[in-house]
Formats: structure tokens, sequence, C-alpha cells
């Protein structure tokens, strides 16, 4: 299967072509800026030396993303999910692991809708009764 075009990297100023966001010059720059002035302390504290372990730990031991494998599709797993956030009392236990690809990844943040500042506008479109397209249309 034929890779998707690469982009400009997103850093400022950078033209390298890239698959990923940033190039890899700049994307633990980018990383590091993420830690030190966008994520927030709480997270800081829950994602600390001992989480890096567990994961090394775990994504050496689940090399393939669940969620495609599920499906029939082999894919490298990128990341770590906890199926129930930390922040709403879940753990590093094994059981409330999930290794994933950055796609499913994404999607699973997605369907919950906790991430990218769309938390309230799925429940409430969820709670919000559809509408009759064709009301008051005169045929």
């Amino acid at each position: 299967m034929p890779f998707k075009p690469k982009s400009p990297c997103s850093y400022p100023g950078c033209p390298k072509l890239t698959h990923n966001r940033y190039c890899d010059e700049h994307a633990k720059v980018a990383a590091k800026q993420y830690e030190r002035y966008e994520r927030d302390r709480e997270s800081k504290n829950k994602y600390n030396g001992r989480w890096k372990k567990i994961r090394a730990r775990y994504i050496h031991a689940h090399p393939l993303c669940e969620r495609c494998l599920a499906e029939g599709r082999y894919v490298e797993a990128e990341q770590v999910h906890h199926k129930v956030p930390l922040s709403e009392g879940g753990t590093h236990a094994e059981d409330n692991l999930q290794s994933l690809c950055a796609v499913c990844h994404a999607k699973t943040h997605a369907e919950r809708g906790d991430r990218w500042g769309k938390k309230g506008k799925l429940e409430a479109k969820q709670a919000t009764p559809p509408t009759n397209p064709g009301a008051g249309r005169i045929s």
C-alpha cells in the first residue's frame, strides 16, 4: 500500500518534509516544549519515570495495536492507552492498559470526546434530540 505524501514539518520555519507532524530534528524539541509549558502539573506527576518503565515493558510484550489486531490488521503499536483514565480512578495495572497505534489512540480519545476541547460538545450532541429536516417545507 502506498504511503501518504509527506507534508512540511510543523515547526516554525522548518522546510523539511515528513510523514509525522514534526521532522526527526524537531520532534524532541516540540515534545520538550509540550512537557514544559503545555502539560498540566497533575499529568506530569502521573506520567513519570515509573510510567515510562511500565509502558516500555507493556509495549514490548504487546508490540501490535490491539484494536487493529481485533480487526485482522497487523499494525505496530506506538502508544500505551489506559482503558480507564488515571483521572477517573484508573491504574497502571496491566488489565487497564492497551497498546495502540497512533490512529487508533486518536480514534479512542475522539470517541470518548476528551481531547481537543470537545468533551462537552459530544455529550451535548448525544443529548440533543434529532430535528426534523423536512419540517416547515412546502411541497
